[in-house]
């Protein structure tokens, strides 16, 4: 008995010593990376925007669906053309609980302020969308095409009663439309900033302004209460959605090509850690999949353009030249 009792504690032995053995070898793999506080979710423009607005979307639909662990903390940071918010979440480095949303300001306001940032500063996570530009008018007003109103505009640009246009910000994407529209018209409008995009839309519906060039989620709320009327779309084909579609592009209504696309994507601090990017990227294709994300975008007329990795760097890149090209043109940069 005594000799089956040491056979057996020697077995036990030799067993738990394998098992040891095994759990030395392969080790289990460590939790994935997630959020363990509140995530500050910087917007870089005004409240009521088209970036304010799908900042607050986002952190609505990821409480919603309860896709991540702890919430997203919208905060406006709006000061110098968005340089505030960007400025800002550059001195976070390596924080993986910070990120922002960006507009095309992630190129205009270095370019045209001499920031010290640049997109390069940031770690890319994800594209959420392209965002289009419409001209929009008081619907009060008897334009009913985008040639009824630029025959105005064109009688009154010599003097000092110009027509004005509002947008958001100075030397931004609004104010470089503008300028692409006095450029191929030979006109003359007076271009008026404001903080963001919502600001814009309410003062169009004011009278403060006799025109803009909203993304379309900035004034549907106000288009479908009839307080404002689109009149031409600033890309190559139509929206294709309903009522979009019935809007005219720009070389329809005008005869000029003029297109004009918006980033609305999301970046990190410098040196984000690998692990939080991919949690980001993964959180974010999530919901992007939603059906309220998805009818957000319908609604509000935006691209569906979701890219993450090297596929948006490479984005990115381009398109900073790009607005260093067309804000030359445009004489917006600094001399």
């Amino acid at each position: 008995m005594a000799h089956a009792a040491s056979i057996g504690r020697a077995l036990l032995s030799l067993g738990l010593s394998v098992m040891v053995g095994i759990v030395l070898l392969y080790p289990r793999p460590l939790l994935a990376w997630e959020p363990t506080r509140p995530v500050e979710f910087v917007i870089p423009a005004g409240t009521g925007g088209g970036a304010d607005q799908m900042a607050r979307l986002i952190s609505g639909i990821a409480e919603k669906h309860k896709l991540s662990p702890q919430p997203l903390i919208a905060v406006n940071k709006s000061g110098g053309a968005g340089a505030e918010g960007f400025l800002y979440v550059k001195e976070k480095k390596g924080d993986p609980h910070t990120i922002i949303i960006t507009l095309s300001n992630l190129f205009t306001t270095p370019l045209a302020q001499g920031t010290p940032f640049n997109w390069r500063d940031l770690t890319p996570v994800a594209r959420m969308a392209l965002d289009r530009f419409i001209l929009w008018v008081n619907a009060e007003t008897p334009y009913k095409t985008a040639k009824d109103y630029l025959a105005v505009v064109k009688e009154r640009s010599g003097g000092e009663n110009r027509m004005k246009m509002g947008g958001t910000g100075s030397k931004q994407e609004d104010q470089i439309i503008t300028v692409q529209l006095e450029h191929a018209l030979g006109v003359k409008l007076t271009y008026v900033p404001f903080k963001g995009g919502g600001e814009v839309c309410v003062n169009l519906v004011g009278k403060h302004v006799d025109s803009t060039v909203n993304n379309p989620i900035e004034c549907v709320s106000h288009w479908k209460a009839e307080r404002v009327r689109p009149l031409a779309v600033f890309d190559a084909n139509r929206i294709p959605d309903a009522p979009w579609k019935e809007i005219p592009t720009v070389k329809e209504a005008l005869g000029v090509d003029i297109e004009y696309q918006m980033l609305r994507g999301i970046f990190g601090p410098p040196e984000m850690p690998k692990d939080a990017v991919e949690w980001y990227a993964g959180f974010l294709k999530k919901i992007y999949e939603t059906p309220e994300f998805k009818k957000y975008l319908e609604d509000g007329a935006l691209k569906p353009a979701f890219a993450t990795g090297a596929e948006y760097a490479k984005w990115v890149e381009e398109n900073e030249k790009l607005h260093k090209d067309l804000m030359a043109k445009g004489g917006l940069l600094p001399k």
